[in-house]
């Protein structure tokens, strides 16, 4: 097994691997991207859609490509250039080669004044038009005079591509994990989705598995609809659980963002994961939705997925922009995501329904399950094993019982174990009637 420390630089080594690509909803970044992933999960495989195919009320893009991309100052000078940083270009500009003064030139640039050394992130996929985005430091320093543009870029009917791995488990019950590769180089907003999900995926090949899995690399929005337009019927069936894996990464905070209804499964066992993980975690509505789910938990689609994050998206300083940068994100940080994930996995995998099999309360001391000196500890040790036997009706689940106890799902989860072994209690994966 990897120990957590050596798991951790994995994902932030793959990060590093992935950080110089140009990705954007279609093109060859994305499909590099993919084909770095499947080196690490070999079981993903990677579909593409063809431009103009209608997916619910959006038609597939056409695809892009980008050069090379610069502005040349009055002197000659190169001084935005797209292949210093990929974020210098406004995603899915046109081609352009012109000569422009300053004045002319303007409302093509894009900085941010409140933050004065950030290029932000721009683009502009529905609408053609073209423009570069610099710090705003460096706009204010720009002289009067005629500048060079030149845009080597190219719109064509090509395809849309996403990867997608299923694992199948004992029931055909899913649970889905959702990601996104369509961002050039961000590291929290963008890398640390892909690469943690590709380690749960690593992990969950390994694992005994109750439930089966449904794990996609999509470009953002129009990926999840592209790929809910095929699959929504089957998921709608089969979808217990879900979670849009992004933004897990810094190591600054824990946050959570519901479903629509913000009180199912998945909720629950998120809710209940980060409370004992990092009890002041972030819990935000879903009025403040900004990513995958707003597809997922859409009204005539209504599957259960929500997100574990650490720092949500647009609640960061750094969000969207150059600062989003690999010493933004930590070994530790996407370790702390991977953990908060696995663990919310694994109550939806453990989690089960209790029944007692003897009347009245067991004998446990003969069983060596009561302490033979009582202390604080043990006391209250052996309070657990008892409340989790006198509200082993069939009716209330582990998790319902972890919830009401306010202890970890994780200890109950234990002391069931010892119980089932015992033979005092049985357990169902569904209510007991």
């Amino acid at each position: 097994m990897i120990e957590h420390n050596e798991l951790g630089t994995k994902m932030y080594t793959l990060a590093e691997r992935l950080w110089p690509i140009c990705r954007s909803i279609t093109g060859a970044g994305v499909r590099e991207t993919l084909k770095i992933l499947q080196t690490e999960l070999p079981e993903l495989h990677i579909c593409d859609v063809p431009s103009g195919t209608s997916v619910f009320d959006w038609t597939i893009p056409q695809e892009w490509i980008i050069r090379d991309a610069y502005i040349e100052d009055p002197n000659g000078r190169r001084i935005v250039d797209f292949k210093t940083n990929n974020l210098h270009i406004v995603g899915y500009s046109i081609p352009t080669n012109c000569v422009l003064s300053l004045e002319e030139l303007q409302p093509y640039l894009y900085s941010l004044p409140e933050q004065p050394d950030a290029i932000p992130y721009v683009t502009s996929y529905y609408s053609p038009r073209w423009g570069f985005c610099l710090s705003h430091a460096q706009r204010e320093s720009l002289l009067p005079g005629q500048y060079k543009v030149f845009i080597d870029s190219e719109l064509f009917a090509g395809s849309l591509n996403y990867g997608e791995c299923y694992l199948p488990g004992e029931s055909e019950e899913e649970i889905l994990l959702s990601t996104y590769i369509c961002h050039p180089s961000m590291a929290n907003n963008e890398l640390s989705g892909p690469v943690v999900t590709t380690y749960l995926a690593n992990w969950l090949k390994s694992a005994p598995r109750k439930y089966s899995y449904r794990i996609v690399f999509i470009p953002e929005t129009i990926g999840s609809i592209t790929y809910l337009s095929f699959h929504h019927q089957i998921m709608k069936q089969r979808t217990i659980a879900g979670f849009v894996v992004t933004c897990v990464g810094d190591d600054r905070t824990y946050s959570f963002m519901p479903t629509r209804q913000g009180d199912r499964l998945v909720d629950r066992v998120a809710r209940h994961v980060l409370k004992f993980i990092a009890p002041t975690f972030k819990q935000y509505s879903f009025l403040d939705r900004g990513s995958d789910e707003r597809q997922y938990c859409s009204p005539l689609i209504n599957l259960p997925v929500a997100s574990i994050m650490r720092s949500k998206y647009g609640c960061y300083p750094e969000y969207h922009t150059s600062l989003d940068n690999m010493s933004l994100i930590s070994v530790e940080g996407l370790q702390g995501g991977f953990n908060a994930l696995q663990q919310a996995l694994l109550v939806l995998e453990r989690d089960r329904y209790p029944q007692v099999t003897l009347c009245c309360e067991p004998q446990l001391g003969k069983r060596g399950l009561y302490p033979t000196i009582s202390t604080r500890d043990s006391t209250w040790a052996t309070r657990k094993m008892m409340n989790l036997l006198a509200y082993a009706d069939g009716s209330m689940s582990l998790l319902g019982m972890a919830e009401f106890f306010n202890v970890s799902f994780f200890e109950l989860d234990k002391l069931c174990q010892q119980l089932e072994e015992e033979g005092l209690v049985a357990t169902s994966p569904h209510a007991v009637s």
